[in-house]
C-alpha cells in the first residue's frame, strides 16, 4: 500500500502524517511526503534566486520530518517539487500509483474556519485517487470504524471492493450509511439489496447498516456524526447532492468535520 501526503510543514500536515503512519502500521505500507513550491515572480532572475532558497529550506524541513518518524517502522521518503499544489499532487499520485492521498486540514494558508481550502478542493477535483482529509482535532487512537455513505447509484459498486479491502487492511469495522429525506419503499429495497450483495460477495463480512431520516442530507449526516465520532466517513465525489451541501456554508456540518471526523473522498 502506498500513501501520498502533501505538506506545508504546518501542525496539521504533521498530524496528517501521524494519521497515515497509524494506518500504514496496520499492514506493510510506504509513505511519500510531497512538498510543492508555488511561487510567481515578475523577474526571472529574482525568481531563480528566491525559488532556489525555497527549495533548499524545504529540503531541510523534509529531511527533518522524515527523521522525526524514523523509528515509526514505516518506510517514509519525500519529494520536493515546483508547480501548482493541486495539479502536482494529482500528477504525483498517478506517477507513484498510490492507494490514496492524505491531507491535513487548516494548513498555514490561513484557512481556519472553512471545511475545505481552495487547494484541497482542487486536489479532490484533479485527483483520480481517493483523498483522506484529516481535521485538526481528529484523534488517531479513537478511530474504530469506516462508514461508507451511500446513495445507491451505479458508480458506487466499483468502490465497495476497494473500501472493504482498505477497512480490512486498517483492521477497522466497516459500516454503511444511507440518509433518506423521505421514507419510501424504493429506499427499503435498496437497503435490502445492498445487504444481500454484501452477504453473497463477502460472506465473512459482518454487515451493519444505518438509515437516518432528515429533511436535508447534510442534517442527516450531521446527526449521524454526532452519534458516531470514532469513524472515518467515506463519500463518493459523484455524490453531487450531498457533496454540494457539504461544500456550502452549512456551519453545523463544517463544525462536525472541523473538530474530529476524517473524511475519505472516493474519486
Amino acid at each position: 500500500m502506498k500513501i501520498l501526503i502533501p505538506v506545508d510543514f504546518s501542525e496539521n500536515s504533521k498530524r496528517a502524517l501521524e494519521f497515515a503512519i497509524f494506518l500504514a502500521r496496520k499492514k506493510d505500507a510506504s509513505i511519500t511526503i510531497l512538498h510543492v513550491i508555488e511561487a510567481i515572480y515578475d523577474f526571472a532572475a529574482q525568481a531563480a534566486v528566491v525559488i532556489e532558497g525555497m527549495h533548499r529550506d524545504a529540503e531541510m524541513l523534509l529531511e527533518e520530518m522524515v527523521k522525526t518518524y524514523d523509528e515509526s517502522g514505516v518506510t517514509i521518503d519525500y519529494l520536493n517539487k515546483e508547480g501548482t499544489v493541486s495539479i502536482m499532487t494529482a500528477k504525483t499520485a498517478e506517477e507513484l500509483d498510490v492507494n490514496f492521498i492524505v491531507i491535513g486540514m487548516q494548513g498555514s494558508s490561513g484557512i481556519t474556519k472553512k471545511l475545505l481550502g481552495n487547494s484541497t478542493i482542487e486536489i479532490v477535483k484533479e485527483s483520480t485517487k481517493p483523498v483522506l482529509l484529516i481535521p485538526s482535532e481528529a484523534k488517531v487512537t479513537q478511530i474504530q470504524k469506516v462508514t461508507l455513505a451511500l446513495e445507491f447509484a451505479d458508480h458506487e459498486e466499483a468502490f465497495l471492493k476497494w473500501i472493504i479491502e482498505m477497512s480490512q487492511r486498517w483492521e477497522l469495522n466497516l459500516e454503511f450509511l444511507h440518509i433518506q429525506t423521505k421514507e419510501n419503499f424504493q429506499g427499503k429495497l435498496s437497503l435490502l439489496g445492498l445487504e444481500q450483495f454484501i452477504k453473497k460477495n463477502h460472506p465473512d463480512l459482518a454487515v451493519k447498516l444505518h438509515t437516518f431520516y432528515a429533511a436535508k442530507l447534510d442534517e442527516g449526516l450531521n446527526k449521524f456524526l454526532e452519534e458516531n465520532e470514532t469513524t472515518i466517513l467515506v463519500m463518493c465525489h459523484q455524490h453531487k447532492n450531498l457533496w454540494e451541501q457539504i461544500l456550502s456554508r452549512s456551519k453545523s456540518i463544517q463544525m462536525a468535520y472541523h473538530t474530529h471526523v476524517p473524511l475519505l473522498i472516493m474519486n
